[in-house]
């Protein structure tokens, strides 16, 4: 695992790079195709970055 990100401007880059990810998956997916674990996916995908965002926030505290 890499060093903490400190710097505010890594940060925003960081989240700003995994949120582009999540939006190329998006679209990459085949709604016909998706099935449960998918979603799934997903959902952890989005509860990553919310709990990355929520240490971000209490690192700069």
């Amino acid at each position: 695992m890499g060093s903490p990100i400190t710097d505010k401007n890594k940060q925003v880059v960081f989240l700003k790079k995994r949120l582009d990810m999540f939006a190329e998956l998006l679209e990459a997916i085949d709604p016909e195709e998706t099935d449960l674990e998918d979603i799934d996916r997903m959902i952890q995908i989005v509860e990553e970055m919310d709990a990355k965002c929520r240490e971000f926030k209490n690192r700069d505290l």
